[in-house]
């Protein structure tokens, strides 16, 4: 028996999203999600959990922990035999909440979304002059 209350999730931008994972395919992408506009570059979720864990190497034992657990994460998604997508991993992200400024203005900032909330997307990103180029 099928849930009817469960979201679904775009099938193309599911196929974006499993194409990185499995094949550390990158890609330029803008989403919409709740009004907000959600723009980097599409990353496996081995890299995203791998550049997230690097946050905490430096910091101490507890640091440490969290960097290993978040290492394994990322393992884990890399070799994990399931065709399914249920997440999306942004870097170099910029969030657009109706002005023209976006969050955060400076630095690198991951991003990691419930595909079943994404409203729509378009392929590139929005650059401001705060954003970086590639």
């Amino acid at each position: 028996m099928s849930n009817q209350s469960e979201p679904r999730k775009d099938n193309v931008l599911e196929v974006f999203v499993q194409a990185a994972n499995k094949h550390n395919y990158n890609l330029d992408i803008t989403l919409n999600v709740k009004g907000a506009v959600i723009t980097g570059t599409l990353v496996s979720a081995k890299e995203y959990f791998e550049s997230l864990s690097q946050a905490f190497e430096d910091g101490g034992d507890i640091a440490e922990k969290l960097s290993d657990m978040l290492i394994n994460a990322g393992e884990a998604a890399d070799s994990d035999a399931n065709n399914t997508a249920n997440f999306i991993h942004l870097t170099n992200t910029r969030v657009y909440c109706g002005d023209s400024k976006s969050t955060p203005s400076k630095g690198e900032f991951l991003w990691r979304g419930k595909l079943s909330e994404i409203d729509g997307f378009f392929l590139g990103r929005v650059v401001d002059g705060n954003s970086k180029s590639n």
